[in-house]
């Protein structure tokens, strides 16, 4: 089976591409895919459990793991226990042990 590891930065309240990396998240997991979406600077902010981020909580319904940069987390003042039930904080180890496990990893 095909691992992709998708790495989202970017801020989906100002940003409307974002919508279209999620997409192509549920479309991969759709074709039996593993796939996990990584939140790494601004992209964490939608993974607050009190964020209205429809897109998101469309991913978390899916076959999709969600995992938000503790550092990034951290930065923004957001603790792990403030997160959605489904998203869980990660070091950003997760990226360089996916690199190494020869995932195919992309930056959005």
């Amino acid at each position: 089976m095909t691992r992709y590891l998708l790495i989202e930065s970017r801020d989906p309240f100002e940003n409307g591409d974002v919508e279209s990396d999620f997409a192509l998240a549920r479309d991969l997991a759709g074709s039996e895919a593993n796939v996990t979406v990584f939140l790494a600077q601004n992209g964490v902010l939608p993974a607050r459990r009190r964020a209205r981020a429809s897109e998101l909580d469309q991913l978390l319904t899916g076959r999709v793991r969600v995992m938000a940069d503790e550092f990034s987390l951290r930065e923004r003042a957001i603790a792990s226990r403030d997160l959605r039930t489904s998203v869980a904080a990660a070091p950003l180890d997760v990226v360089l042990d996916a690199l190494v496990a020869g995932d195919r990893v992309l930056w959005m």
